[in-house]
């Protein structure tokens, strides 16, 4: 399979990596933004993905030479052609307070966080750091997938931030019915 590298897409290298990673009997969940540009069909667009996994960098150096990235730094990981570059936070896989996250969501080999551990992933830098990219990426999955409001209710008390959380509902009630996918 020959890979366009230079005009690969976002999902399309998460799958590759994650069925390399597989075959390589790896297992690895994807995290951060690039959940959000896959789930908000690149309206936010990352620049790198983030898998956890408790593979070795030894291991996961062997494995993405494979397919051409080479180690920049630590589990930082770079093609000479592609746009995006992958990074291993090391595990637990979590969001907050909330460890260790164990269901994941699954789109051909690719496992990655569930829409609604994306929006809380993306809320918790808001709750926390009060980054309002965050809270926009978090209004983006929203707004495109089906989300647990009740379940991020829950777990923003828990993060002791029912206050922001409070701004995040609004902004989901005011971009209408139509938009929002939300399971109460």
């Amino acid at each position: 399979m020959k890979i366009d590298w230079k005009n690969i897409g976002i999902k399309e290298l998460a799958i590759i990596v994650s069925s390399e990673l597989e075959r390589n009997d790896i297992s690895a969940v994807l995290v951060g933004g690039a959940c959000v540009s896959i789930y908000s069909h690149n309206e936010y667009l990352s620049m790198d993905l983030d898998y956890v996994s408790y593979a070795t960098t030894k291991v996961l150096r062997n494995v993405m030479s494979k397919l051409g990235f080479y180690q920049k730094k630590g589990r930082h990981f770079e093609h000479k052609e592609c746009p995006f570059f992958v990074e291993f936070p090391p595990p637990p896989i979590s969001i907050g307070n909330e460890v260790p996250i164990e269901k994941f969501n699954h789109i051909k080999s690719l496992e990655l966080l569930t829409p609604t551990d994306c929006v809380k992933d993306r809320l918790a830098a808001y709750f926390h750091w009060n980054d309002l990219q965050s809270l926009d990426q978090a209004l983006m999955v929203a707004k495109t997938q089906k989300v647990n409001l009740s379940e991020i209710r829950r777990w923003a008390k828990d993060e002791q931030a029912v206050e922001k959380f409070k701004r995040f509902e609004s902004l989901i009630k005011s971009a209408g019915k139509s938009k929002a996918k939300i399971d109460r």
